[in-house]
């Protein structure tokens, strides 16, 4: 089973046999390690660009990333599934991390939080 991370507070919960506690804190520790991870040419995390549209951690701790990009020929796009992969791979209890990049539904700025609106001045 896995537990996954979304947006959406109306998702349902998932059994997961990691404990809760445990579970809490490896959510907690993969979202300020993905806030780690800017897109070069955006000056804002790609958490808060809405660029995560989905995290699964598995019993095995084991965790799948899906994420998109801004663009289908954003020039990162190289890079930024490595980087993404390091950066939760970072987080103590971990197992491997996989990261897929998907543009269905294809990002828009309506995915942004209010912080990166802010820093980037689109109100």
């Amino acid at each position: 089973m896995t537990e996954t991370l979304t947006e959406n507070p109306n998702t349902p919960a998932i059994s997961s046999k990691i404990p809760e506690a445990e579970l809490t804190r490896l959510t907690d520790d993969i979202v300020a390690a993905l806030k780690t991870v800017y897109d070069p040419e955006i000056p804002v995390d790609i958490y808060e660009l809405g660029l995560i549209y989905k995290v699964d951690i598995a019993d095995d701790r084991s965790v799948a990333v899906e994420m998109t990009l801004t663009t289908p020929n954003c020039p990162s796009a190289a890079e930024l599934p490595g980087m993404i992969e390091n950066a939760v791979a970072s987080v103590e209890g971990i197992g491997g991390v996989t990261v897929d990049v998907t543009f269905d539904p294809p990002w828009d700025q309506g995915r942004m939080s209010e912080e990166a609106r802010a820093t980037l001045n689109l109100w």
